[in-house]
């Protein structure tokens, strides 16, 4: 192996890794790892092809969030 085809090696590798470094920052920006959860917190409540709400994901976090006040009413009646 010539010194210049290693030099071009190395320069290549460089590269690759400067790259790999940026897509690695970017990726653990607060604001891309933001901007990521809510678009799949959306995508568990909206039909992304369709935009239609999916309306059984959203009946059961509704009935979720319903018996978990029931409980609280129910053990702050006992409690007094």
């Amino acid at each position: 192996m010539s010194m210049s085809s290693l030099e071009r090696e190395i320069e290549e590798t460089r590269q690759h890794l400067a790259t790999t470094i940026d897509q690695l920052l970017y990726r653990a920006h607060p604001k891309t790892i933001v901007s990521r959860e809510a678009s799949s917190i959306k995508a568990h409540y909206v039909d992304v092809e369709t935009g239609r709400p999916r309306t059984d994901n959203i009946l059961k976090t509704v009935g979720g969030v319903v018996g978990v006040v029931a409980v609280f009413v129910v053990i702050r009646k006992v409690v007094r």
